[in-house]
């Protein structure tokens, strides 16, 4: 059944892809970004089943006029894919403040601004499908991540509860946990580095930050076959309230798992037992 696709960052990298295979397929695509007219750009041009919205997904109303330009046009909205990120990098000391703010501001409250306005559709049509792009550094703490680990983090939790909220509607949702794809993510447009400005870390910011430039271009996953493998989850009747992306995600969260059942049966000794005794 051809479905109602409402994707953010569409203007490049992973959500271009997404955008451009549901189009392939049949579906009717609500694809957004800061400027429509990259999106219709890099999509290939205007095309019957497209909607090119303009969305800033950390402006609420904008998120509400999106979502209201889509069922104008389509009449629902199937699937949500919070797609749209940046990545602040750094040690926390050397973020500041409004850095770090910024980065939950984009990667946390961007993807609820825009659930928040897609969920009363979904609500009313009874059945729907969330999709939040997570990461690697939301689920395993990830060195010069901090800011965007925080936010990632978040992003799970709220997504884990959120799935509780919304399924007695029939609506369903899934976290996508990536590795290291070959997005834009590392780009100029989308990384902002910390100052580096105090000298016990500056030795490894340097090296740090030389590190994650030449990842650029260089990332062992296809976002291509991601958006595939995505598209594929979408067609699930019950499709996962987690996806992990990517054999070095796996491999990642696998030892994380690890290590937290480790934690477990270490913690038990200290950790049981700790119930208040009421006086009998």
């Amino acid at each position: 059944m051809n479905k109602v696709f409402f994707i953010t960052g569409a203007a490049r990298g992973l959500g271009t892809d997404l955008a451009r295979r549901a189009l392939a397929a049949g579906h009717q695509v609500v694809a957004t970004g800061r400027r429509p007219e990259k999106v219709i750009e890099a999509l290939g041009g205007e095309q019957d089943n497209l909607l090119a919205a303009a969305l800033d997904i950390t402006d609420p109303e904008a998120a509400h006029a999106a979502v209201q330009a889509g069922v104008d046009r389509f009449g629902r909205i199937d699937v949500l894919i919070n797609n749209a990120a940046n990545f602040y990098a750094g040690f926390f000391e050397e973020l500041s403040e409004q850095q770090v703010r910024a980065q939950i501001e984009t990667n946390l409250f961007g993807p609820m601004n825009v659930t928040r306005a897609v969920l009363p559709v979904m609500r009313a049509q009874r059945s729907g499908h969330i999709i939040t792009l997570s990461s690697l550094a939301g689920a395993v703490g990830v060195d010069f991540c901090v800011a965007y680990s925080a936010a990632k983090f978040a992003v799970e939790g709220f997504m884990e509860v959120l799935h509780h909220d919304v399924e007695p509607f029939g609506i369903r949702t899934t976290i996508v946990e990536p590795g290291f794809f070959r997005t834009e993510l590392l780009v100029d447009a989308s990384t902002t580095y910390a100052d580096g400005s105090i000298d016990d870390y500056a030795e490894r910011t340097t090296a740090t930050k030389k590190q994650w430039e030449a990842m650029n271009g260089q990332q062992p996953g296809d976002p291509a076959k991601l958006a595939d493998a995505l598209l594929k989850v979408t067609d699930l009747d019950q499709p996962p309230q987690r996806f992990i992306a990517g054999d070095d995600c796996l491999a990642a969260i696998e030892a994380k798992a690890k290590q937290l059942l480790d934690q477990v049966e270490s913690s038990r000794a200290l950790g049981s037992g700790l119930a208040h005794t009421d006086a009998s």
